[in-house]
């Protein structure tokens, strides 16, 4: 990482908000303290009132539930305090589309403990004019709220407990992130992404802006002006992952490119762009889907992508994350029966061998944090203080407890039909 580019991230890490813009409101029974708004279990969300309970959902203590705000799109540190005066508590609480923001925090009956994240809020519009190409029902009814003017969060855990929640505008580094299903943010479990589980990985100070899409290629990401959504809103310093490589296979059974060819020159037309408008992009090639032959070896299905993608990051002069091979790794400490565990099973008995699970996922999510830290790109001066992964020796499954989002699908995420 250049200099130059290194001390305007640094310089851009400060956070910056202003009090009258801070939202803040009180769960607890009693009066709310000071300059916050009570929020009762009758305070359901509606457009007029801007804020509330999504339908359906209460704080009870014993179930999930779900509160929204309208914000406008940006960054934005959100404070908790944590803790139950008659019990105690555990939370997870997760943003948007069950992005991971805090995990399985533990109070004493009586404690508060307050916790800080940062999150993005984006809408489809871009500011040079037109919007991303959402897709029609996924985007617009399913992952609806990723692209709402509203920040949901989801309050989760054994034993759910939130006293507060101060919301306030931040001008901090965002890492964004292009990519396929294995990227994006899945709305329902089983599945789940890398993606979501990343910002769980970072301290306050930055916001992971997750604009990656199930089924999707370099090409889309282009055609639906993903790209052009993500490049819009770079600051200068801001980083750029981009994982890519299951779908755009189906481009050579189509006669419309390969790896070697179109592939790598969708790749540069994205670290052109990128570059052009300040940021860092981030080459991150794809993990393998699950296969195993007789000696326990992970049977290669993207190796030709994962070596485009180790020469393009070569070639531009950019960092490289190499996914594939971690994953590998991964999946061969885990074994061939180990590994079951961390891909998704929308049914019994009905594994799915390209897309993964909470753990799965979490553990991913680990080695593309590894990978930023050793690949020395900037955002890695965010990673938690007691980050630590080997991928090959995982965290046993039992180690690993995301708590379940309430919604859940059989229906498999778009792409990769060919690789059930």
């Amino acid at each position: 990482m250049n200099t130059i580019l290194r001390a305007v991230f640094c310089a851009a890490c400060a956070t910056s908000a202003h009090a009258a813009d801070t939202r803040q409101f009180a769960f607890g029974p009693g009066k709310p303290p000071a300059g916050y708004t009570a929020v009762t279990t009758d305070t359901v969300y509606t457009s007029t009132r801007g804020y509330g309970l999504e339908p359906g959902t209460a704080p009870d203590g014993a179930h999930p539930w779900y509160f929204s705000v309208d914000l406008p799109e940006g960054n934005y540190t959100v404070t908790l305090a944590l803790g139950d005066d008659a019990a105690p508590a555990r939370t997870t609480v997760k943003a948007e589309l069950r992005r991971l923001m805090l995990e399985n925090v533990d109070t004493a009956k009586g404690q508060t403990v307050t916790k800080t994240f940062t999150v993005n809020v984006r809408t489809p519009q871009i500011p040079t004019g037109g919007e991303v190409k959402l897709k029609a029902p996924r985007e617009t009814v399913d992952e609806a709220w990723n692209w709402d003017r509203r920040l949901t969060l989801e309050i989760n855990g054994t034993h759910p407990a939130v006293r507060t929640i101060a919301i306030a505008p931040a001008t901090v580094p965002t890492l964004y992130l292009l990519g396929d299903s294995t990227v994006c943010d899945q709305p329902a479990e089983p599945y789940a992404s890398w993606g979501q589980m990343l910002p769980r990985f970072f301290k306050p100070g930055i916001a992971v802006a997750n604009h990656g899409e199930s089924g999707e290629t370099y090409r889309d990401s282009i055609a639906r002006r993903r790209l052009d959504k993500v490049v819009s809103a770079l600051r200068p310093g801001d980083v750029v992952l981009m994982q890519f490589g299951h779908n755009d296979q189906k481009q050579i059974k189509e006669g419309k490119g390969g790896p070697f060819t179109t592939y790598k020159a969708e790749i540069k037309l994205h670290v052109d762009a990128i570059r052009a408008h300040g940021g860092l992009p981030v080459i991150v090639s794809s993990m393998e889907r699950r296969g195993f032959d007789a000696d326990g070896h992970v049977i290669p299905s993207l190796q030709d992508y994962a070596e485009a993608a180790r020469q393009s990051a070569r070639e531009l002069r950019v960092p490289f994350i190499d996914l594939n091979a971690m994953s590998k790794t991964l999946y061969e400490a885990l074994g061939p029966e180990g590994s079951k565990a961390a891909f998704a099973e929308p049914a019994p008995g009905r594994l799915d061998n390209t897309h993964h699970d909470d753990y799965g996922s979490y553990e991913l999510a680990k080695a593309v944090v590894l990978g930023m830290r050793d690949a020395k790109v900037p955002a890695a001066a965010f990673i938690v203080d007691d980050f630590a992964f080997d991928p090959a020796h995982p965290d046993p499954v039992t180690a690993v407890a995301v708590s379940p989002s309430p919604h859940r699908t059989a229906q498999r995420p778009l792409g990769d039909e060919a690789h059930r």
